[in-house]
This record gives C-alpha cells, sequence and structure tokens, in this order.
C-alpha cells in the first residue's frame, strides 16, 4: 500500500523534447509530485529505474519512442523487475490493439498525448491511490479483446480437436486449399476422379462445420495452425 505521506514520485518517457520538458514542468510544479526523472527513450527509462535511489511510484511511458513499441516493452521489463511500480502509456493511438498490447503488460492505465493538464495529473494521482481511471472507450477495447481471446480459445479446442482426427487424404487436401488450389487443380494433382474430390470436401466440411472450403482455410489461418498440413 502506498503512503499518501510524501509526494508522489514520479518519472517520464519521452523522446520528443519539448513535450519531456512539458511534462516534467507540469508535474515538477504539483506540490504532492516529485520528478525523479525524465527519459528520452524506452532503454534509457529502464537504466533510469535500476539507477535510482529510490524506485518510482508513477511512470509516464510513452509508447511510441526509439521503437514503435518501446514503452511497451520496457514497461514489460520494469514490470517484471518492480511489478509495485505503477505505469500509465502515454500516446496519439487510439487503435485497439496499441491499447490492449499496452494494458497487456501490467500498466494500469493509459491517456491520450494532449489532454488537459489537470486530466493527466488527475490520472497521475488516482494510478498512485489504485484507482482504475480507464475512459469507457479502453475499457470497452479491453473488454472486446477478452470477448475475442474467449470465443478463440473455443475455436482452437474445436478446431485441435478437428485436425487430429482427420485422415491423411483429409490433411492432404487441406493442405492443398492452404495453397490456394482449385477442386480441379486438387484432383489433377491428386491423380483421382473430381467428384472424389468434391465428396472429400464435403466430408470435411461436415467435420469443420464450414459451407465453403474458404472457411476451412480461414479458420486455420486465423488460428495460426498451418503447421500442421505443411507437406
Amino acid at each position: 500500500m502506498m503512503s499518501e505521506g510524501r509526494k508522489i514520485r514520479v518519472m517520464v518517457a519521452e523522446d520528443i523534447p519539448i513535450l519531456r520538458e512539458d511534462f516534467a514542468e507540469i508535474i515538477g510544479a504539483e506540490p504532492d509530485m516529485e520528478l525523479l526523472a525524465a527519459a528520452r527513450s524506452g532503454s534509457e527509462i529502464c537504466r533510469l529505474v535500476e539507477e535510482a535511489g529510490e524506485l518510482p511510484d508513477i511512470i509516464l511511458m510513452d509508447i511510441e519512442m526509439e521503437t514503435l513499441t518501446a514503452g511497451i516493452d520496457a514497461s514489460e521489463t520494469i514490470h517484471g523487475r518492480h511489478p509495485q511500480i505503477r505505469i500509465v502509456f502515454m500516446t496519439a493511438h487510439e487503435a485497439d490493439e496499441m491499447i490492449n498490447s499496452g494494458m497487456g503488460t501490467g500498466a494500469v492505465d493509459y491517456v491520450i498525448k494532449g489532454c488537459d493538464d489537470q486530466v493527466l495529473l488527475d490520472h497521475i494521482r488516482k494510478a498512485y491511490r489504485g484507482v482504475s481511471v480507464l475512459d469507457s472507450r479502453i475499457q470497452q477495447s479491453i473488454m472486446r479483446e477478452y470477448t475475442r481471446l474467449r470465443k478463440s480459445e473455443h475455436s482452437l479446442v474445436f478446431l485441435l480437436n478437428n485436425v487430429t482426427q482427420l485422415t491423411p487424404t483429409e490433411k492432404e487436401i487441406v493442405s492443398l486449399l492452404l495453397e490456394d488450389k482449385k477442386v480441379r487443380e486438387i484432383a489433377q494433382l491428386r491423380n483421382v476422379e473430381l467428384v472424389t474430390v468434391k465428396t472429400q470436401i464435403k466430408s470435411l466440411l461436415n467435420k469443420f462445420g464450414c459451407h465453403r472450403s474458404r472457411e476451412i482455410v480461414e479458420l486455420i489461418r486465423q488460428m495460426n495452425l498451418e503447421s500442421f498440413f505443411r507437406r
């Protein structure tokens, strides 16, 4: 539990000098906050944390610095060593993928650059107290990702169960479908009648619960199971 009787120790990681200075000035002007350090990269913030005489309570972490995901990578490193440090991401991106990647590192909050100074400070104070202040858009994004993962888990179990029950002939046909071969091409490559291949594909559709062979291909690719069908 973090003490309310001392200043909130903050570090900032931001690669744009003018923004880094701005964040430092905003934090430094608050009587209940103390700026410990300001880093220009993900690697530098990791080093500063390890060299610090006292650990920060909060790190304001830009996501895109020396690389597109430098802040996310730094967050994983820092949180792995010091899980008590609370990381608040700052970014100009609002894409679901970026939000979910960032929050998946154990960060506690996420703010969009350009927000009002008081909004940013409010996020710092609430993060320090352990109060979630994620806005509704971010909460909805995380819930969408949770729902997607739950559905994917169910689909993967279903798919793996079907894959393990395929005959060698069926696996060969699926591998050819993954190579975008047409039914006629598959018949020629396997030296069998066209009607035979159609019957075999119909059996595959029933096993996978699909209506078209393209749906089987999409399912396997979506679940990254193509390696099961390499010839």
